[in-house]
């Protein structure tokens, strides 16, 4: 009988190249790094049974298929192009959906006769940070994060002074000394590599 690992193999790299896919571009869809698909091409290891699941489902066939060492039905892969533009459009339409929150607080405010009221505004620029962060750590490209993590960041000490600044009138530029190390932390984290 042929060895596991070897069949495992041809199936992923037959899944792959039929799909379109480079390494990389499954790698990415996996978030894993493209050494790990390349050790699993070559039969030199092989993915855990979670990550097997994760490959069966973006190809659209079962864990038996990528254990089977012959199929007996031809399987035709068309990738979903339209997948990401469909994530995208979710993406986008949330975080709107923030702002549209934000500017139903900013009318509420003003009936009230609330001073401040466009700090609703100022606020949903982190909170829609936030919902695209935890979208697009879901659906789409997991190497974004850093840089959404950084907008993020940015935001919260932003929305602080701001906020700070309305209320005690005093100038604390010093909020944006905190983003200094964070941003650090952020850019080493990035470098990181956890599989």
């Amino acid at each position: 009988m042929t060895n596991l690992k070897e069949i495992i193999a041809k199936n992923i790299t037959e899944l792959r190249t039929k799909a379109n896919m480079t390494q990389l571009m499954l790698a990415e869809e996996l978030n894993y790094s493209d050494k790990a698909i390349s050790k699993w091409e070559r039969a030199e290891s092989i993915p855990d049974i979670t990550v097997l699941k994760a490959i069966a489902d973006l190809f659209g066939v079962t864990v038996d298929y990528l254990l089977e060492p012959e199929h007996k039905e031809k399987i035709i892969i068309v990738p979903n192009k339209n997948k990401r533009k469909f994530y995208s459009i979710i993406i986008s339409m949330a975080v709107l959906l923030v702002y549209l929150i934000a500017t139903v607080f900013f009318v509420s405010f003003q009936i009230a006769n609330y001073a401040h009221a466009w700090l609703s505004f100022i606020w949903s620029t982190p909170i829609a940070f936030i919902v695209w962060l935890v979208l697009n750590s879901i659906w789409l490209n997991r190497k974004v994060n850093y840089i959404l993590i950084s907008f993020l960041l940015w935001s919260v000490l932003c929305a602080v002074h701001i906020t700070i600044l309305m209320f005690t009138g005093g100038n604390v530029w010093l909020t944006y000394v905190l983003g200094a190390p964070g941003q650090v932390i952020i850019i080493l984290w990035s470098r990181l590599k956890t599989k």
